[in-house]
């Protein structure tokens, strides 16, 4: 009789508690979690596939290991393989599965072939013979996995795995058919930024087919402590803003007093370990090695508080471009595409009054900025709305061209009010020129000195230098630090957690292997707002031909009656 694999788990499996006593399998909370996660996928008649970022002791690789179990000793030819870290846990995972096989019941228990060590080899006692297996590795084994064709895999604790991890998990993956019967999990706590950092990142993106799933301490309902007599929470010291903390995560004071306990004998005092350990939210179990610049646990809670909010639209602006000369273009037709993929991240619609169907006043907005430059960096752009300083929208798209993405900073720009635009100038005049080329009404103009004539002169775009970047990035640290709430987008957030100062020479920049284009973007926006009024603005009717010969001028008809800005 067939039987769905969380009865057979609950119903048959047995497993060693923390106490050392032989219990049955029932699912915690965060075990049913996982589980629930996986089945969606397989009812939904797509592989199994999840990355894991966990706290320690909630279950999850007991979770795994009787999911495994029930495939083998059920499912005829299926080859699964469990892979640690270190060879204490691969014994550990595999008496795990043995006591799975000692203590099933008689009367479903296949007969188990001779195996070697770490290997279960499973046949049927009516002589058919299932012919599975569950074999377990150690990483960093020669070829482990190559030459297989696997049917669940079992990668744990893979942020300790070897330096060769992303090699070694190559060779398993590529062993494991693109079928529905199979499954895959991927579990560990954080350590660093590593490849398992970069794993869960393309999962939380939706760049893989893999399911992120994330498990905070306070998921397990064990982690909770009686109250000392004098237990009272603190506003700041070694064990952070714990009020804050309460209110942000909905916790109750037995949760308090067991996380404090924790860090004072699990963690030796250490509140960065903790984290670590035992993180409240992804972004708090990946630690940047340095000295961050903006304030970590402020821009943790904020990410806490935005986790459930999307955008309003995800997509990018379709449009008509056509050159009037060389030094002249127009874009006509612009629309909006929504696109799940697209470039653009709406937060907020820009904001109009209107007089029945007429707009007679507007919203004033501001959009930093920054070009890919050199390497793998990000073509960038932050709205802000400038009465209310809050997130409007994001631009971030990687291998762009200049031309293409200066397009749709003109097209956002205008649909944003016509906002004062200012890009990033170091690498590339182009974008600023392509807009200048467009005759976008509203450019952000610098001071530059000139030295031949000791005179000021306006100038496109915002450079920034080693003046000019500090005090850019300070005044965004203290926005962060004072009005969280201002701050949308959970990728220019996350950029904040990895923006450091290099301790040695004391510049600040993305930490290793990261990217910092949307801080340097948010920054822009908010430095250069001032250039604009922050009040919303009085829409002035007036007729098309008014407007042009305010704002143009036209070439005479011999050199084709070209309007020019």
């Amino acid at each position: 009789m067939a039987i769905n694999t969380r009865s057979y788990i609950e119903r048959y499996e047995m497993i060693r508690n923390k106490l050392g006593k032989i219990v049955p399998l029932v699912l915690n909370d965060p075990q049913e979690k996982l589980y629930n996660a996986l089945a969606e996928q397989y009812r939904a008649g797509k592989p199994m596939r999840a990355i894991v970022l966990k706290a320690r002791q909630e279950g999850i690789s007991t979770l795994t290991e009787g999911m495994i179990f029930k495939r083998a000793a059920t499912m005829a030819n299926h080859k699964a393989v469990i892979v640690a870290h270190t060879e204490a846990s691969t014994k550990s995972l595999f008496e795990m599965s043995k006591l799975f096989y000692d203590e099933l019941d008689e009367d479903i228990k296949p007969e188990a072939r001779s195996s070697n060590a770490y290997e279960l080899a499973f046949d049927k006692k009516d002589g058919e013979g299932l012919r599975s297996t569950i074999v377990c590795y150690t990483a960093g084994g020669r070829g482990i996995g190559r030459g297989d064709t696997i049917h669940s895999l079992h990668v744990s604790e893979y942020a300790f795995w070897p330096d060769n991890k992303k090699e070694i998990f190559g060779g398993l993956i590529q062993a494991v058919p693109n079928d529905p019967d199979t499954m895959v999990v991927i579990e560990s706590t954080a350590r660093g930024f590593d490849d398992f950092k970069d794993k869960w990142d393309r999962a939380v993106a939706g760049e893989s087919d893999f399911i992120a799933v994330f498990f905070a301490w306070f998921e397990l309902a064990e982690y909770r402590s009686e109250l000392p007599a004098d237990f009272e929470l603190l506003a700041g010291g070694r064990y952070g803003n714990e009020i804050q903390i309460k209110h942000t995560f909905d916790l109750d004071d037995e949760q308090m007093a067991w996380r404090r306990w924790c860090i004072d004998n699990n963690c030796d005092g250490d509140l960065d370990l903790f984290r670590q350990e035992y993180p409240a939210t992804p972004e708090e179990a990946f630690i940047a090695t340095g000295l961050s610049v903006f304030p970590t646990d402020t821009v943790i809670q904020q990410l806490a508080r935005i986790r459930t909010l999307d955008p309003i639209a995800k997509g990018y602006f379709d449009y008509s471009k056509k050159y009037l000369s060389p030094d002249v273009a127009e874009i006509t037709n612009i629309k909006w595409i929504d696109d799940t993929r697209g470039m653009i991240w709406l937060y907020e619609k820009p904001k109009k009054q209107y007089d029945g169907e007429t707009v007679i006043a507007e919203c004033p907005y501001v959009l930093g900025g920054d070009t890919a430059g050199m390497g793998d960096d990000y073509f960038t752009g932050y709205v802000i709305n400038n009465s209310t300083k809050e997130t409007a929208a994001v631009v971030q798209k990687q291998q762009w061209n200049d031309d293409l993405y200066a397009d749709q900073m003109y097209c956002l720009g205008l649909h944003y009010n016509t906002a004062l635009i200012g890009i990033e100038t170091n690498f590339s005049l182009t974008a600023m020129r392509e807009l200048e080329k467009l005759r976008y009404p509203r450019l952000y103009l610098r001071d530059r000195f000139d030295t031949l004539t000791s005179k000021y002169t306006k100038a496109l775009g915002f450079e920034t230098t080693k003046v000019s970047k500090p005090i850019i990035i300070d005044n965004l640290v203290k926005l962060v630090r004072d009005m969280p709430q201002l701050f949308k987008d959970a990728r220019t957030l996350r950029e904040m957690l990895t923006f450091i100062r290099d301790p040695k020479t004391g510049k600040m920049g993305a930490s290793e292997g990261k990217h910092d284009d949307l801080v340097i973007a948010a920054a822009i926006a908010y430095i250069i707002s001032s250039q604009i009024t922050s009040v919303w603005e009085q829409v002035k009717q007036e007729p098309m031909e008014d407007y042009i010969k305010k704002n143009f001028k036209v070439k005479p008809k011999d050199e084709g009656g070209i309007l020019e800005w």
